[in-house]
């Protein structure tokens, strides 16, 4: 019977054992788990961690585009087909469904160096533009099949990848009513038809953001006198009147303008220089017509204006009236 019980406690003391071993070998091995575990939360966390740096990037590639600012549009005379070539390289899509429009369209900007893609309606003007978005201006016929330029232009106007794009209707609609209805749509600007080729030159003007640079390399003339002639009715004495008005009164504008800006009358200095901009291209001095508007775009964007350019300009313009007028005598 003792001999029983021994052998009882003795198993039960071995169960005992058994279950403290059990438990320390249980002891050591829980930290392991719980490094294991921690480490498999570090990458879930690494995980959403690059997951949001991903999303940022791609927010940042795929910002929008800064939007088009309009521009002034000089004073001009007659325009012709070469004067398109001032914005050579830009691209304007055609959204036409008339075949003769598209024709007149692109004769008048043939030779131009601007590419002009054509869309026969408004499905394919919004067909290209999720291809291609690389336009200044989008020329939009309000009535199309299909899909028409208002419903278009609508659709355009909700995605921001295309805020850049100016879109302009083309219609032969001028009533004040369908003036609002274009504009409530998203159309910026409505060219009339028939179409009228100075009204597209003002256009593109206004919203080709053409820089410096762009308007020097097209070779912009000092003096272009037969131009000034024409626009003074071919009024040979009135136009010299003109030329010794500008030479009275704006021989010192580059001086009269430095002041202006140095003692923050930017209002003056604009008024200023929006009556050199008119008066110079009124006596074909394009280049300083561009030069002026140049500046004037500057002081309205709240952008440093540097007058070297313009003083330069000036003087050559003085110059060449000068000699103008030397050769008339």
């Amino acid at each position: 019977m003792i001999l029983q019980y021994q052998n009882e406690l003795l198993a039960l003391a071995a169960i005992f054992i058994l279950l403290l071993i059990y438990l320390y070998i249980k002891r050591k091995t829980l930290p392991a788990q719980k490094t294991a575990q921690d480490l498999s939360q570090e990458k879930t966390a690494q995980k959403t961690v690059t997951d949001d740096v991903n999303k940022v990037e791609t927010v940042a590639h795929t910002a929008p585009q800064k939007k088009a600012e309009k521009q002034i549009t000089p004073k001009h005379g007659k325009i012709t087909k070469d004067d398109f070539k001032l914005f050579s390289g830009k691209r304007i899509l055609l959204a036409e469904d008339n075949l003769i429009n598209q024709k007149v369209i692109l004769g008048v900007l043939g030779d131009s160096g601007i590419e002009v893609v054509v869309a026969n309606d408004g499905q394919e003007a919004l067909d290209i533009l999720q291809k291609d978005k690389d336009f200044i201006i989008i020329l939009m016929d309000a009535h199309m099949p299909q899909v028409d330029g208002f419903e278009a232009t609508r659709i355009i106007r909700k995605d921001s990848q295309y805020d850049h794009i100016t879109i302009v209707a083309l219609s032969g609609d001028i009533a004040s009513d369908d003036i609002k209805k274009m504009k409530d749509a998203g159309m910026k600007e409505h060219l009339e038809k028939p179409l009228k080729i100075d009204a597209l030159y003002d256009i593109l003007y206004q919203y080709s953001n053409i820089s410096k640079a762009e308007k020097t390399s097209a070779d912009l003339e000092i003096l272009d006198t037969q131009r000034g002639l024409q626009i003074s009715g071919n009024d040979v004495n009135f136009y010299h009147d003109i030329l010794k008005e500008f030479l009275s009164t704006y021989s010192n504008s580059a001086q009269e303008l430095e002041v202006l800006l140095k003692n923050n009358k930017a209002v003056q200095a604009d008024q200023l220089l929006l009556d050199i901009v008119g008066v110079s291209a009124n006596i074909g001095a394009d280049a300083l017509t561009s030069c002026a508007t140049d500046i004037k775009n500057s002081i309205n964007s709240n952008e440093p204006v540097n007058l070297t350019d313009y003083s330069k300009k000036l003087q050559e313009l003085i110059q060449a009236i000068n000699n103008y007028f030397l050769t008339c005598n």
